[in-house]
């Protein structure tokens, strides 16, 4: 008696598995659960002063690099709904494998009230310039420390950037 077995079927799973599996692993993000920033009842703190140098190095010699300041990204005091509707529908296609929305670490930090710890500008450099952040922010190298997962550059333009920002306002924990 002759035994017969689907090859290309099980070709085929391993395959899509195999797949599965890569796709996983290249879309890890990485990231601090734990903020180095603090609140103060002014306001809040954003970064610490190594990442302030840092920023305002940016605002010189690697304004040529992309890198946002701080006049560069304003903020408007109420959230753009419509921008927060597409920065959700990329966040769940680009981010939701590695971050929360709540205050949970994945792979990389939850990201609710991540808005009220970071500042606008160092959020958005992180979203869409990832590789220049990693490699000269501290903060942004001693979150890749703890996580020991590299965010992978999702290659965001910078209008997604600020649309997956404005929906990140939206992610504040009711107090």
């Amino acid at each position: 008696m002759a035994f017969s077995t689907n090859l290309p079927s099980i070709r085929s799973l391993v395959l899509a598995t195999a797949l599965f599996a890569g796709a996983t692993a290249f879309s890890a993000c990485g990231g601090s659960e734990t903020p180095t920033e603090t609140t103060t009842s002014t306001g809040s703190v954003y970064e610490s002063e190594a990442a302030k140098k840092t920023l305002a190095k940016a605002g010189t010699e690697e304004a040529s690099a992309g890198i946002f300041t701080a006049d560069q990204v304003k903020l408007s005091p109420i959230v753009d709904k419509a921008m927060a509707a597409k920065g959700k529908a990329l966040s769940e296609l680009k981010c939701q494998s590695c971050h929360s929305m709540g205050s949970n670490r994945v792979v990389g930090p939850g990201w609710e009230n991540i808005t009220e710890t970071r500042a606008p500008e160092w959020i958005l450099n992180m979203i869409v310039h990832t590789d220049k952040m990693l490699e000269t922010d501290p903060e942004a190298q001693k979150a890749l420390e703890q996580c020991m997962v590299r965010m992978p550059n999702q290659g965001l333009s910078e209008t997604e950037g600020r649309e997956v920002l404005e929906y990140m306002r939206t992610l504040v924990a009711k107090k």
